[in-house]
C-alpha cells in the first residue's frame, strides 16, 4: 500500500511537467535563415528559450494540414499579406491577445482578432530612369497606365505575390472594374513580356530595355551592396508613388501563433520579442525594410530614399481582393 501511494504521487509529479519544459519554440519560416538567425540567436540569449527553426520556400500551410493537431510548429513565419492571410484562412491560426503586440503595431497591420501581426513594411516603390524621366514625371501608380508610357514599363509576372498585393489594393481603392482597366493600360505599356524578379526590371533600365520598373525599396540596398549590381541601382532615381491620393502601398513580412501550438506562451514571448526595440533595430539595419515599431529608426540607406506616407487601407482588407486580383491578371492575359 505504501509502494502504491509512492508510485501515484511520483507519477503525479510526472504529470504536473508540462510537455514544453525544455523551454523551447518551433517556427515554421518561408523567410531565408540567414535574415531572421540574427534575431533569434537574441532572443535565445536574453530568454535562454530556444529557436528551432524549419525553412521552406513553399508548401507549409500543406504540412500544417497535414500534421493537424499533431504539429509541432508554435508560429509560422512569412513575408506577403497574401500568405499570412493564407494559413489564416485555412483555419490553421489562433488569436492572440498581447498588450505588448497592440501598442506597437498599427491596427492596419495586424488582423483585427489578432491572428496574424506585421512585423516589418516594404514599400512597392516606382523605379524610374534617370537619364529619360524628368523628376516629377511620374508620382502614382494610376500613371502607369497613361499611353506617355508605351513600350517603357519592365515588370515581373503579374502572378506573383507583391504584384498580387498591388492590384488588390488597388480593387480596394477603386474596385474591380477600374482596377482592371489600369492593368489593361500597364499591360499595353510593356516594354517585354513580364520575367525576372524586381532587380532584373532595374537592371533592364540600366540596359535602355525600359524607362520604369516596379520594386520592393530592400532591393535598392542589396543591388548596392552588390558590385555589378551597384550600377543597376545608379541607374535609377526611386520614386515613393501614390495610391488613391492615399499613399504608397506596403506590404508585410509577419508572424502567425499556430491552432495548435504546443508551446503558445513562449511563442508570444517570440512574437513580442520581434516587435521589439532590440530586433526591430536588427531588421532595420541587416534588412533593409522599414520597422513596423515607430520607435526604431530606419536604416541609412532607407533615410537616403526619402520619407514617404504609406497607405493606410488594412492589409486585413486588401487581403480580401486577392482571388479577383489573380483573375484580373489572367483575364487581361497580363503574362503573355
Amino acid at each position: 500500500m505504501k509502494i502504491t501511494a509512492i508510485a501515484a504521487t511520483v507519477l503525479a509529479l510526472f504529470a504536473a511537467v508540462p510537455a514544453n519544459a525544455a523551454e523551447e519554440v518551433n517556427v515554421y519560416s518561408y523567410r531565408q535563415p540567414f535574415l531572421i538567425k540574427p534575431m533569434f540567436d537574441a532572443f535565445e540569449r536574453e530568454t535562454g528559450i530556444k529557436v528551432n527553426v524549419v525553412f521552406a520556400n513553399k508548401g507549409l500551410v500543406e504540412r500544417l494540414k497535414n500534421e493537424g493537431p499533431n504539429s509541432p510548429a508554435d508560429l509560422i513565419f512569412t513575408v506577403d499579406i497574401g500568405r499570412l492571410s493564407e494559413v489564416y484562412e485555412a483555419g490553421l491560426t489562433q488569436p492572440v491577445t498581447s498588450d505588448v503586440l497592440s501598442a506597437i503595431i498599427p491596427p492596419q497591420y495586424r488582423e483585427p482578432a489578432g491572428h496574424w501581426f506585421g512585423l516589418t513594411t516594404r514599400a512597392r516603390l516606382i523605379y524610374a530612369s534617370k537619364d529619360r524621366v524628368a523628376p516629377g514625371e511620374i508620382t502614382s501608380y494610376e500613371d502607369l497606365a497613361d499611353p506617355k508610357w508605351a513600350g517603357r514599363i519592365c515588370t515581373r509576372s503579374g502572378n506573383h505575390v507583391y504584384q498580387i498585393a498591388l492590384l488588390a489594393s488597388f480593387i480596394a481603392h477603386y474596385g474591380e472594374e477600374e482596377a482592371e482597366k489600369w492593368l489593361r493600360g500597364v499591360k499595353n505599356n510593356l516594354a517585354r513580356k513580364p520575367q525576372g524578379n524586381d532587380r532584373n526590371q532595374v537592371k533592364a533600365i540600366s540596359e535602355g530595355v525600359c524607362d520604369l520598373s516596379l520594386g520592393n525599396n530592400y532591393y535598392y540596398a542589396l543591388m548596392l551592396a552588390d558590385e555589378e549590381q551597384a550600377a543597376w541601382a545608379d541607374a535609377a532615381n526611386v520614386i515613393f508613388p501614390t495610391l488613391g491620393n492615399k499613399g504608397t502601398h506596403v506590404n508585410l513580412s509577419g508572424i502567425a501563433l499556430t491552432k495548435s501550438a504546443p508551446n503558445s506562451d513562449n511563442a508570444i514571448k517570440l512574437m513580442e520579442f520581434l516587435a521589439g526595440d532590440l530586433a526591430q533595430q536588427m531588421y532595420a539595419e541587416q534588412n533593409h525594410e522599414y520597422p513596423i515599431n515607430a520607435n526604431v529608426p530606419w536604416s541609412g540607406i532607407l533615410k537616403s530614399l526619402g520619407t514617404f506616407e504609406p497607405d493606410d487601407m488594412p492589409l486585413a482588407t486588401v487581403s480580401t481582393h486577392r482571388a479577383t486580383a489573380a483573375k484580373i491578371v489572367n483575364r487581361v492575359g497580363y503574362d503573355q
